[in-house]
């Protein structure tokens, strides 16, 4: 994901699902039930992709929806009662 041939500077942005939802995004999302909560819970379709990314600039965005207070059962298409998704913005600095 990141040149570890150097020092690189990340920065590392909490934002809404309302500015992922709107932000265009291409799916590296690689798992199913992942997809699909994303689905639900954005409003706009998640693919499941299982793809590397590389961020080589600072022009290259990546949104992270990390899982929080447990794990996604299998088949889920909404979160469970205890379980959130934090949306992150990650970039390079430049």
């Amino acid at each position: 994901m990141l040149d570890l041939s150097g020092a690189t500077t990340v920065d590392i942005v909490p934002v809404t699902k309302e500015e992922v939802a709107a932000s265009g995004f291409e799916s590296v999302v690689g798992h199913l039930d992942t997809a699909n909560v994303l689905t639900t819970l954005l409003g706009v379709e998640v693919q499941q992709q299982r793809v590397s990314v590389r961020l080589e600039s600072p022009e290259d965005v990546l949104y992270v929806a990390q899982v929080t207070g447990g794990r996604l059962p299998e088949g889920a298409t909404t979160l469970p009662a205890g379980i959130e998704l934090k949306f992150l913005k990650v970039s390079l600095r430049g």
